[in-house]
């Protein structure tokens, strides 16, 4: 009997999982990727799209009960606090199974000059109180307002797509790329720039870590804005993982 599974994604981890799952289970199981549709083109798994918000906690237990969901794996980005917690309660209230996917947390080695904080307001009062004046702010489009008061520092921001708005940063450059990088090319950025810190969110996982490399052989400070807590229940941390965890329930 073919069971249903939504996977909260919008992250690589979301479509190649959803690719896997598809080539190892194929008519087993029926997948929907929910992505929450910031980005105009983003990369698209194999199986159904739906993009959008869910409206709150009641709006998506009314869809996993509509559409007959049997499983969820949430695995939206780290900093995707909101839709987790409410993937957490609805999957609760609706009796649906549910997976969260966790980025492996990136480790501190020996050379490494990270400051970890818990959040971009106290990230731009760390920036205060050290002589850099050249940052690569590497954190998304959102949360920018606590730096627009550090007139004195210049910003090199990355971004996926142009904001909406003009950025509030009076001293700033705003770059449109996406990734992944290689490490030759985050280097070559932050010296063709003069970048002397880096700001960036504990995301975790390989995708966004050759900036921190690049950081490391340049001797370049790192201020890292904490992630928040991941909602609770069972977790897994690899892709195998979570084919492993979905052919047990396969199987039940």
């Amino acid at each position: 009997m073919t069971k249903r599974l939504l996977i909260l994604g919008g992250t690589a981890e979301a479509v190649d999982l959803a690719d896997q799952a598809m080539a190892r289970f194929g008519a087993a199981l029926d997948i929907t990727s929910a992505l929450a549709g910031r980005t105009k083109a983003p990369r698209t798994p194999m199986g159904r799209v739906r993009i959008g918000g869910f409206g709150g906690v009641d709006g998506l237990v009314d869809y996993l009960r509509v559409e007959k969901i049997d499983l969820v794996i949430d695995a939206t980005h780290p900093f995707a606090a909101t839709i987790s917690n409410h993937a957490a309660e609805a999957c609760a209230a609706a009796r649906v199974a549910r997976l969260v996917f966790t980025r492996p947390r990136w480790t501190m080695s020996p050379r490494d000059r990270w400051q970890n904080v818990p959040n971009n307001e106290v990230a731009a009062a760390a920036i205060e109180t050290m002589n850099a004046r050249r940052v690569f702010l590497s954190i998304g489009g959102r949360g920018l307002q606590p730096f627009a008061r550090l007139f004195d520092r210049f910003f090199l921001v990355r971004m996926i797509e142009s904001p909406v708005q003009p950025l509030e940063l009076r001293d700033h450059r705003l770059l449109l790329a996406r990734g992944p990088f290689s490490v030759d090319a985050e280097r070559a950025l932050m010296v063709e720039e003069r970048i002397d810190l880096l700001v960036s969110r504990a995301s975790g996982g390989q995708a966004t870590e050759a900036k921190l490399i690049a950081a490391r052989e340049l001797g370049l400070p790192v201020v890292l804005i904490d992630r928040p807590a991941p909602a609770a229940g069972e977790a897994v941390d690899s892709v195998a993982a979570a084919l492993s965890w979905l052919a047990t329930h396969l199987r039940g």
